[in-house]
């Protein structure tokens, strides 16, 4: 297989595959304790990470961590309430900025030392056809975290301290930037094949100034443009990396700006877009992954059939990773992920 090579079926695999609609998963998560120290745990990360692998054969597996471990890394209080999600000590101002460490302490990649070690033995313990995927957040979805506290609908707080003090939040940005980049060429030294860059919160961009007067909308001033400069240091250091960009809630235009603005090699498809109507605006050779709705895979039935068929028809000879449009949530019945896959691979 080459890159960008149109497969039939396409090959599969879900964000969130290693979680907590699996019996196996709960198991593990149980016995380390809370969820960051599953995180820096090699045994158990491999292991959650394997887990879907044995059970369902995806031919790919992405790395099992978080976003969040990033500003952990900074040394930004993060930890996760149970039933409730992650709780960060929010970044107000200035204040709790100076308290960050600098991109360049090493401190910083000695706390992520762990996810290279599981990258290492995930690349040793794998299939040698399967793919193996590193990831990161974006640098907007992860500074409105670090400046909220955790996650919101309209991420009211990352907006406007964005409006009411830019040079602050460039500033986060930019650290970022820096720090992910190296995250992301560590992760792909250590062993992983592509890498991910999760844009969660690109839907929360439109209404925010573009603020550097060149003309550039919010979509380009706060996500792509720094995604792209994550992008053009990971391929120097790592020349060829691929790279996908899931951009979720950015609508059809922003999925169709992903690839010619950040340079990535794919685009990730939210299940919002119409994705017949995306490949019609994308060139031939342009990757897409995604799109079917996660609820769709909840309904299971004759439902799901027809959306993974829809699927299927708008990437027709086209090269699509098949994938949900956001993570698989931990009501997904087991059997309904074996019956898509099934349907997938008899097409």
């Amino acid at each position: 297989m080459q890159a960008g090579e149109a497969l039939s079926p396409p090959p599969a695999w879900m964000m969130r595959q290693a979680g907590r609609y699996l019996p196996e998963y709960r198991a593990t998560r149980a016995e380390a304790g809370s969820f960051l120290d599953l995180c820096y745990s090699p045994d158990f990360a491999v292991e959650v990470t394997l887990q879907p692998i044995r059970r369902f054969g995806f031919e790919a597996s992405i790395l099992f961590s978080d976003i969040l471990v990033v500003p952990h890394a900074l040394g930004q209080d993060v930890r996760f309430v149970e039933g409730e999600g992650p709780r960060l000590d929010p970044l107000h101002g200035r204040a709790e900025f100076e308290r960050l460490r600098a991109a360049d302490d090493p401190a910083v990649f000695a706390h992520l030392e762990p996810v290279f070690e599981t990258v290492r033995r995930l690349r040793r313990d794998l299939p040698a056809e399967t793919t193996l995927l590193g990831f990161c957040g974006a640098p907007w979805t992860v500074a409105s975290y670090m400046i909220g506290g955790r996650g919101t609908p309209d991420l009211a707080p990352a907006r406007a301290l964005a409006e009411s003090d830019t040079a602050l939040v460039d500033a986060l940005i930019d650290r970022l930037v820096m720090v992910q980049t190296e995250y992301l060429v560590r992760q792909l030294r250590a062993g992983a094949d592509a890498v991910q860059i999760f844009e969660s919160h690109a839907g929360t961009l439109p209404g925010l100034p573009a603020g550097d007067g060149d003309g550039a909308d919010p979509l380009a001033r706060w996500s792509f443009r720094p995604i792209a400069r994550m992008i053009e240091g990971i391929r120097a250091a790592v020349p060829g990396a691929r790279i996908i960009v899931f951009a979720r809630g950015s609508g059809l235009d922003g999925h169709a700006r992903v690839v010619p603005e950040t340079g990535a090699d794919a685009v990730g498809v939210d299940w919002a877009v119409d994705l017949a109507a995306l490949r019609a605006r994308l060139p031939a050779s342009t990757v897409t992954q995604g799109n079917l709705h996660p609820d769709t895979l909840i309904e299971g039935g004759p439902a799901l059939d027809a959306a993974v068929d829809a699927v299927l028809a708008a990437t027709r000879g086209l090269p699509h990773i098949f994938n949900l449009g956001h993570g698989i949530t931990p009501q997904t019945p087991v059997e309904n992920v074996e019956r898509m896959l099934a349907r997938l691979r008899g097409a």
